[in-house]
């Protein structure tokens, strides 16, 4: 933005450009590699996670004198002359599928011991990006156009005196090994409920999970957060952090209902603007939905089978940690579609879940809640009797031909 005696002024942006995953808690962290020996003398809107050694400055201390600093979002009470536009989340951004405005943290950031002009700045190196875990993985700094920044009134536009951008990519590899969510089923055709596969989410944690009711939980620590976020996980079948039920609840004549169920069973986590994104070819005819707030995002123009649900501001957007108020639930109403729908063979499932972006393990397609065939033969028994009364009693009282009778009872059913 400008230059000073020893260096420069910079304005930082972090954008969240994706469509279903969130930054939550405990919030972005940016590091990169000074290319010489830069400090960084003051910050607003940010901070460093550490210091470093400034032992060599006598009269002014830096912000930072490490080569590699570690920058993190400011806290939401932070003081009124340390706050920037836009910073001050804690570090948490929502997807930009959800809320585009608010995918976006910016600081202001001092540097010093550095270039002076466009052609002495030396661009940092080795990015590195933490969210909520591990996964990203960030290129180079490359030197793009200046941005342009306009007046209040429009009239007037300014440039930055250098611009350079960084891209930092998501790998569910990299990530981890296993998913954080599992998916269970259920319908009101059907007792039968399908529950998430044995170790969905696989059982590292099945040595030191808690049963939900030990005595354990009373003890403090137990919802503290770790530094690396390490899970603390209510024992289960599963052993996944977050279970989403889907159940078909209601059949109506030009419309079906459906019940989605969230829970939580991390005890260190409240996941802060969740969001939850459903594939299924009768998103395109949401109706109505109760709890939650809805986006439909046609990933494909010409397919419109996906659709985003996500928290109410004030009253739903925080899922809480495992335990009494753990899980949160909202039921969709569905418009049919008369070409394609149809309860048989598990099609009012949904063919893929995302927690958080995170795709959600399914059970196999085998064990899905059936449409039993019981309804169908209690009504062909029930019209068989009748159509033999009325045979034996139109054929000894009518004397009317025999053949015939039977022929059009069979033909009825």
């Amino acid at each position: 933005m400008s230059w000073t005696l020893d260096g420069y002024v910079a304005a930082v942006s972090v954008h969240n450009l994706q469509m279903y995953r969130q930054i939550g808690p405990p919030g972005w962290q940016l590091g990169w590699t000074w290319a010489g020996k830069e400090v960084i003398w003051s910050m607003v809107g940010a901070q460093t996670t550490e210091q470093g050694d400034c032992s060599k400055f006598k009269l002014n201390t830096p912000h930072c004198c490490k080569k590699t600093p570690n920058v993190i979002d400011l806290l939401p009470n932070a003081p009124f002359t340390q706050q920037y536009t836009n910073c001050c989340k804690g570090g948490v951004l929502p997807s930009f599928g959800q809320n585009p405005n608010a995918s976006l943290a910016k600081f202001q950031v001092s540097v010093g011991d550095a270039g002076t002009s466009v052609d002495t700045v030396g661009l940092p190196q080795n990015f590195t990006f933490l969210g909520p875990g591990p996964g990203y993985t960030c290129g180079p700094a490359k030197i793009v156009p200046s941005t342009i920044f306009f007046a209040q009134d429009r009239r007037r536009k300014t440039q930055a005196l250098m611009t350079w951008n960084v891209t930092c990519t998501y790998s569910k590899f990299l990530a981890g090994k296993y998913p954080p969510c599992c998916v269970s089923y259920s319908a009101f055709y059907n007792e039968t409920i399908t529950s998430c596969p044995s170790c969905a989410c696989g059982c590292e944690h099945i040595t030191d999970c808690i049963k939900s009711d030990s005595k354990l939980l009373k003890t403090a620590g137990i919802h503290t957060p770790t530094k690396d976020n390490t899970p603390l996980l209510q024992c289960t079948r599963h052993m996944c952090p977050i279970r989403v039920h889907w159940h078909v609840k209601v059949n109506y004549e030009d419309y079906w209902r459906v019940k989605i169920s969230i829970t939580n069973f991390n005890y260190r986590m409240n996941y802060t603007q969740w969001t939850l994104t459903v594939q299924h070819p009768n998103m395109k005819n949401i109706t109505q939905v109760f709890s939650f707030d809805y986006t439909p995002t046609s990933p494909y123009q010409s397919i419109n089978d996906t659709g985003m649900f996500y928290g109410m501001k004030y009253y739903n957007e925080m899922l809480m940690e495992a335990g009494k108020f753990g899980s949160i639930q909202s039921e969709i109403l569905m418009q049919k579609d008369p070409d394609t729908f149809t309860f048989r063979q598990g099609w009012a499932f949904p063919r893929k879940i995302y927690f958080n972006g995170d795709e959600c393990t399914l059970p196999p397609p085998d064990s899905y809640p059936y449409l039993p065939n019981s309804v169908y033969k209690r009504s062909v028994s029930a019209l068989a009797t009748v159509c033999s009364l009325a045979v034996t009693f139109l054929t000894l009282a009518m004397h009317v031909n025999f053949h015939n009778v039977v022929y059009d009872c069979v033909n009825n059913f």
